[in-house]
């Protein structure tokens, strides 16, 4: 029967990056029972040891989901090892779960991680001191440079030959050590962790306390309460960390050094220097993700799927590059054309050809022409929190999140919301507030995610180019995500106003180590985000962009028609025009409209549906000549992202809202606020640009 073992550590202490690490390729993600808390097992490599990775937790007393997952299944599930990951650089706080876990009375291994970032601190651990004083193994690695990963590999294959002996090692004073002992005294020989049971009685956790509950012990508890002058989870918590701070003295030796990270922080933490050098930072990302290199990306991308005979690349503030590689007329065919033209040769009907070409082609290239430039965007943001620095941003927002009735911490799934919403929404489950869960949740889809670029970009290269310079597109792409952030500061005080009425909550964070990123971490992580967006271009907006071809070419009577204004989806979108006229400045255009419901299903739709709309009408451009979008002018388009990114999010989104609000009336209700203050915003944009 295979061995089972579990990783426990603390957040941030590299537990993850070891997982990936030891099981590679060889695991699956799934969720735990009962809950949507992410679960991952896998099969540690050249072994047939099977690992689960429980969420981070900082004790075994949790006050989280995650955290009561971690210590069900550490207590209840009796795995053969418990694997303990320790954050080398924050030792003392890492062993107070360590100190935990050897009470189970279950076989602990503990791994030592990133000792070789502790040294460059001015720090050296004894190993095999730290091991006597823990009675049980110790292995030293470093999960980000893979080193000492062959030796505990090694270890846990042979896990019989680790000898744990520290379950009932005395680390009270003899008056609590003796309830201690008197309560195990009275336990059933069923009990297995008598030791942690005893101390879970005095704390009155009421996993234990209520299970386990005698008269005399609460008498008992309540004269120790009195002669610590705290009350029992106070004198617990604080008489363990009297003796790991007895173990770090004895095995931890301290050289006067400053670390890089603490010389970094004094710049980038600078009470003044902080919030200049962030936006240094994601100028930064975006100039390079949608300016310099990303944008090259986009006419090449097109050029595959429509043809051309020319490359245009963006450089900043001056007028871009464009390089000829074939005569007006000639170059490249394209994707779609040659498909097109292989289809009417093979004597196929024109129809035919235009649905490919001019629905699926046309559609799906739309979106697809910026998975570069959202690949690059997905690197740099990972490269940011794999080395730290993002941590450090939660920090940075914490004191102007407070004032809207958050935390820091909610800053975390706006950040991963850059990607996509729908994991964004489910990591603000990680609010222990509910009322600051609540308002995440509302807030998050706000963030434009990897979906929204294409909108921002079209509209972006489309009209605001030509007025101020194609060098510049990154840069009113930035400020798009600041106007983002403006407007979930706006969003995040109306409801603490009128709706939630929050009190801000405490946050406290560790802040970790600078190191070079995981090559091999970033590289996953960018191609699991970067798949998942192609593979929703290539069902999703596939099957989008058939139907609105559909439409456009059919009218009621199921007849084609050669004028689209006659097409199902123009009377659609001409019955609905109205709504979207202010943003629009007052302008009614059924195609905007059709497109922009077209977000609800996927936010990309909205370009691809543009897309299919004007290459139907005959348009080469989607703002050129006098299509169905050559209306658009600064304001109206304005005010159309702005609807468009800030209203309702995409139903993979939606759906992920009503699982975490845990109902569907909430659910309405945040799509009703975000839907109406993007509007009132659109609008007011629109009508501005149309009285001006």
């Amino acid at each position: 029967m295979a061995k089972r073992c579990a990783l426990v550590g603390n957040q941030n202490s590299g537990k993850t990056l070891l997982f990936n690490v030891l099981t590679g390729m060889n695991q699956k993600v799934g969720n735990w029972p009962g809950v949507t808390v992410e679960r991952k097992d896998g099969i540690i490599k050249g072994t047939d040891v099977e690992l689960t990775d429980l969420p981070g937790i900082y004790s075994l007393s949790p006050y989280t989901s995650e955290e009561e997952i971690s210590r069900r299944f550490v207590v209840e599930e009796n795995p053969d090892l418990l694997i303990n990951i320790i954050d080398a650089t924050s030792i003392e706080r890492a062993l107070y779960l360590t100190t935990q876990l050897l009470e189970l009375h279950k076989k602990v291994l503990v791994v030592l991680n990133m000792e070789d970032i502790l040294e460059k601190k001015g720090y050296k651990i004894d190993v095999q001191k730290l091991s006597e004083k823990l009675g049980t193994t110790v292995v030293s690695i470093s999960a980000l440079k893979k080193t000492g990963i062959k030796e505990l590999i090694s270890t846990i294959d042979e896990s019989e030959r680790i000898v744990t002996t520290n379950f009932e090692k005395p680390i009270y004073p003899k008056e609590i050590e003796s309830l201690i002992e008197n309560i195990i005294f009275r336990f059933d020989q069923d009990v297995i962790e008598k030791r942690f049971a005893a101390v879970k009685i005095i704390e009155r956790d009421q996993r234990y306390y209520s299970k386990y509950y005698k008269e005399q012990y609460e008498d008992s508890i309540v004269r120790l309460e009195k002669k610590f002058d705290m009350d029992s989870e106070q004198f617990i918590a604080s008489f363990r960390y009297d003796y790991i701070e007895q173990i770090r003295n004895t095995c931890v030796e301290k050289k006067i050094v400053t670390s890089f990270t603490q010389k970094a922080d004094k710049v980038l933490l600078n009470k003044w220097a902080s919030i200049p050098i962030f936006l240094i930072v994601m100028i930064l990302v975006y100039l390079l993700s949608v300016g310099l290199v990303g944008g090259a990306t986009v006419g090449i991308v097109d050029m595959l799927f429509n043809g051309g005979n020319a490359i245009e690349f963006p450089l900043p503030f001056i007028d871009p590059i464009v390089v000829e590689f074939a005569p007006e007329g000639e170059g490249l065919m394209g994707l779609g054309p040659w498909l097109a033209k292989g289809i009417t040769d093979a004597g196929g009907s024109d129809w035919a050809a235009s649905l490919v070409a001019d629905g699926a082609v046309a559609g799906v290239g739309a979106v697809l022409n910026f998975v570069p430039q959202i690949a690059i965007l997905f690197l740099l943001i990972s490269l940011l929190e794999t080395c730290g620095y993002m941590s450090r941003v939660t920090f940075l927002f914490d004191r102007a999140f407070k004032k809207l009735g958050m935390s820091g911490k909610s800053l975390i799934p706006f950040i991963v919301g850059t990607g996509c919403s729908v994991p964004a929404i489910m990591g603000a489950r990680a609010l222990e507030d509910r009322n600051e869960h609540q308002m995440t949740i509302t807030l998050t889809p706000f963030m434009p995610c990897s979906a929204k670029l294409p909108i921002i970009t079209c509209f972006i290269g489309g009209i605001f180019a030509p007025m101020m310079g194609g060098g510049l597109t990154w840069l009113i792409t930035f400020l798009m995500y600041i106007l983002a952030i403006a407007v979930i500061i706006l969003a995040g005080f109306l409801l603490n106003k009128f709706f939630v009425k929050n009190k801000s909550t405490s946050y406290i964070t560790e802040l970790p180590e600078y190191h070079m990123p995981s090559a091999s971490y970033v590289a996953k992580d960018v191609w699991e985000k970067t798949w998942a967006f192609i593979k929703r271009a290539g069902t999703i907006i596939f099957l989008c962009s058939i139907v609105v071809w559909l439409l456009l070419n059919l009218n009621y009577k199921f007849q084609f028609t050669e004028d689209i204004e006659d097409s199902i989806l123009a009377s659609i979108g001409k019955s609905i025009s109205w709504i979207f006229a202010p943003m629009l400045g007052l302008n009614f255009s059924w195609g905007a409209s059709v497109s922009a419901i077209q977000g609800l299903v996927a936010k990309e739709a909205v370009v691809s549906s543009m897309e299919v709309i004007t290459a139907v009408g005959e348009g080469e451009n989607v703002f050129a000549g006098n299509g169905t979008f050559a209306f658009f002018n600064g304001f109206s388009a304005m005010g159309y992202m702005v609807f468009t990114l800030f209203s309702a999010p995409c139903f993979g989104a939606i759906g992920a809202m009503r699982r975490e609000l845990g109902s569907s009336k909430a659910m309405w209700k945040a799509i009703a606020f975000e839907t109406g203050l993007a509007w009132v915003l659109a609008s007011a944009i629109g009508i501005w640009g149309a009285l001006c």
